[in-house]
């Protein structure tokens, strides 16, 4: 009997210990994740989990940044990646389709705890939404320091980088005050030109290129240049009547066509009576940095280099 008894207690206590360790288990199991709350401009409120792992980023801006903070990447647009950034074009990372048809069959199965979009995306927020958190960054031409720290600040307040991130800014602001204060000493002026297909156009002040003036401090060669995506459409013989002191040249056709035709297009015998072309002075920019993922720790400090080595 005493036997029994015994066997009994050990039974009931080895259910008790086991029921405990389910609850622990279950109550380990419902222990919400700390979030933090984002507002950006297509939807305030959205609650992101902090330290997510598995990231979907379709702004190579936020890659650039991600790729400097070695932050966690779980899927990207792996068909139009920057040359820098070809390490995303692995197998360890998922490919979530094009910037503008983005696979969403392909985010859904990946089950992603954050989803990063810009532009070309936005008309499809919604549908990003109802997958994962999704969050909407942009680079203001007006503002394009503040836009630039303010979307690096986000990854440093999901992934609690903070210190990090005001190192790599601080970094940056260094570099761009050195650069002004070149440019502030220079009368040399500048023009920005896009090449594309043999044409070229031309960016000036508050355009997409606007920083080489109101943020590096290059002296524009033309205020009155046309405001557009695109740029204005100009001739070679506007450019000569300009005659720039400097030319800053960014190829569309070797990032989109994978044909370099910048300098063909641009030295050509009527250039060859500019000051830009004689001086030396015609500044070929990398479209990786410049056309693809401006807004990035790596790309921002590489875009102020590359004006910054160019001027006298």
């Amino acid at each position: 009997m005493k036997k029994f008894l015994f066997i009994l207690l050990i039974g009931l206590m080895t259910f008790a210990l086991a029921a405990c360790g389910s609850e622990d288990a279950q109550g380990d199991s419902n222990d919400e994740k700390e979030t933090i709350t984002i507002d950006h401009k297509l939807e305030e409120g959205v609650e992101v989990e902090k330290n997510p792992e598995k990231v979907v980023v379709f702004d190579f801006g936020m890659l650039d940044s991600m790729k400097a903070l070695d932050l966690p990447v779980a899927g990207v647009p792996k068909d139009s990646l920057p040359t820098y950034l070809e390490e995303y074009k692995s197998d360890d990372y998922e490919h979530v389709g094009g910037l503008k048809e983005p696979d969403f069959e392909a985010i859904h199965a990946m089950d992603p705890d954050l989803i990063i979009i810009s532009g070309r995306q936005m008309d499809a927020y919604e549908d990003f939404s109802e997958i994962a958190p999704t969050i909407y960054v942009e680079l203001d031409t007006d503002n394009y320091m503040e836009s630039f720290e303010h979307n690096v600040g986000l990854l440093g307040k999901i992934f609690n980088k903070e210190d990090e991130v005001q190192e790599e800014i601080d970094q940056v602001n260094e570099q761009l005050t050195e650069l002004q204060e070149k440019a502030e000493n220079t009368v040399k002026n500048g023009l920005v030109l896009l090449s594309n297909g043999g044409k070229v156009s031309a960016f000036g002040p508050g355009s997409r290129f606007g920083m080489v003036h109101e943020v590096f401090g290059v002296k524009p060669a033309d205020e009155n240049i046309e405001v557009a995506q695109h740029g204005q459409n100009v001739s070679f013989e506007y450019i000569v009547d300009l005659d720039p002191d400097y030319l800053f040249v960014i190829d569309r056709d070797a990032v989109v066509n994978d044909q370099p035709m910048a300098q063909e297009t641009i030295e050509n015998k009527l250039m060859e009576n500019t000051t830009a072309y004689q001086e030396d002075q015609i500044v070929y920019l990398d479209p990786n940095y410049w056309y693809l993922s401006g807004g990035g720790i790596i790309s921002v400090s590489e875009m102020i280099s590359a004006v910054s080595d160019a001027i006298e």
